[in-house]
């Protein structure tokens, strides 16, 4: 039986909290490990508690702490766990600044639950989520006149490392994108360690960015 996404709830109105906690245990394959109304008391109880949450849904304006800091301390003491920013406060404008900050995901709280549920699914199978709308504002942001950078021998991107980051960009899984070259799955992995090596970027959401910007692949074949 295949173990449930465990998840951590962290956003200073209990009333969201408590709604948030009922509404993911009822979904199939997600549970809550553990809920907090403060992020700084969170990251404490993070060290007493045995098995730690695979995915954050961290707020991101709280009264006694801040969700970015939580979220930078949280990366650098947990680096594997991954972190879902929902905000009364977000913009389109926000989405790169999230990017740079690690941040898996970002969404607005007046989405519909079940897009959260899709956020979380992907964030744990691919590593981020963006939305079609988000994918637009990002593209809106790219200026037509950006150049396609030059990389030394050293630096090129392979054909291969190319192939896998569309289809990274298409938001396929590690699985799928093996099944789809007919490689293995660590290969896979290979060339996405080597395109982050390559491109400096710090995550797969950061690679996202990086090939729009740069025109790496056709934007339009973005999901």
């Amino acid at each position: 039986m295949e173990s449930k996404i465990k998840i951590a709830v962290v956003d200073d109105e209990e009333l969201i909290t408590r709604a948030l906690v009922d509404f993911l245990n009822k979904q199939e394959g997600l549970s809550v490990c553990l809920q907090s109304n403060d992020g700084n008391s969170f990251l404490d109880e993070l060290k007493t508690i045995s098995e730690l949450p695979d995915i954050v849904v961290l707020d991101l304006k709280m009264k006694n702490s801040d969700g970015i800091d939580i979220n930078r301390k949280l990366k650098k003491m947990y680096p594997e766990i991954k972190t879902i920013v929902v905000s009364s406060y977000y913009k389109d404008s926000y989405l790169g600044y999230m990017m740079k900050e690690e941040v898996n995901a970002f969404l607005s709280k007046d989405i519909k639950p079940e897009v959260l549920v899709e956020a979380i699914m992907a964030v744990y199978r691919k590593g981020f989520f963006l939305t079609s709308g988000q994918m637009d504002a990002i593209r809106g942001q790219i200026s037509s006149k950006t150049s396609k950078p030059t990389y030394s021998n050293e630096d090129d991107l392979t054909i291969r490392e190319l192939e896998v980051l569309e289809m990274i960009c298409q938001q396929y899984t590690t699985s799928d994108i093996a099944e789809k070259l007919f490689i293995s799955k660590r290969t896979v992995e290979g060339h996405r360690n080597n395109l982050l090596l390559k491109t400096g970027v710090k995550n797969i959401a950061g690679l996202v960015i990086y090939a729009v910007q740069r025109k790496l692949i056709d934007a339009d074949k973005i999901i």
